[in-house]
């Protein structure tokens, strides 16, 4: 049986109206930026469902533009967000999808995020409700965390031995695993191996993992 806390009755400290379209858009969209490795230059958001249909009236839109510029939900600058971005140069655009299947959650939101030195990413996220959110796709990846939790996203080839090499370095540094999955392309191909952890991931753990010449990447998104 799932429990729900009071607090995720209540909602989070946030800029309203609405935990789902409004928090839960910002929570999304701050994590996506705390995975983008640079400055972001420009930003494109196709909405889904239920975000596709009221973004503008609950805020979806200033709130998913507040935490890409690294706004938290309580942040007031989050009203003036639109005016912000062009302020700071960031193009943004907003597009309506009309998807809607059973693969595609009603607050879903993509994410295309180009910086000033080029670099690409394409984040999916999802707003669970009263606040809650978890990223479900990368790049072309389909992927499952929170950001609740210290996550160490390591990017690599498929190939035996990786996993291991990550797993080895983790033990020695004495961090302590609360979930660790592989998401992959296919067989073979570009994945990324995601660690949680309810505890603070040291920094040396990242180029101790780099060594091994099939790790391409790593993401560390702290508490």
């Amino acid at each position: 049986m799932a429990f729900i806390s009071l607090f995720e009755v209540i909602g989070p400290n946030m800029v309203g109206p609405s935990s789902s379209h409004t928090a839960g858009a910002a929570s999304m969209a701050l994590l996506a930026r705390k995975l983008f490795p640079g400055e972001i230059k420009s930003v494109y958001f196709t909405l889904y469902g239920s975000f596709a249909r009221t973004y503008r009236g609950h805020g979806t839109d200033r709130a998913l533009l507040g935490g890409i510029m690294g706004f938290e939900t309580d942040d007031l600058r989050i009203r003036d967000s639109l005016k912000l971005a062009k302020e700071q140069g960031i193009n943004y655009s907003f597009s309506i999808s009309d998807q809607e299947d059973a693969t595609i959650h009603p607050n879903t939101a993509d994410m295309e995020i180009e910086g000033t030195k080029g670099e690409k990413l394409f984040v999916r996220g999802v707003s669970l409700g009263g606040g809650k959110v978890k990223i479900v796709k990368l790049n072309q990846i389909e992927v499952d965390f929170t950001g609740e939790y210290s996550t160490l996203i390591v990017s690599q080839t498929d190939k035996p031995g990786v996993v291991a090499h990550i797993t080895r370095i983790l033990s020695e540094e004495g961090v302590n695993i609360a979930f660790m999955r592989l998401f992959r392309e296919e067989k073979g191909a570009a994945a990324f191996t995601i660690v949680e952890s309810d505890e603070k991931i040291p920094q040396e753990v990242l180029e101790r993992i780099r060594e091994n010449p099939l790790v391409s990447d790593i993401t560390l998104v702290q508490l």
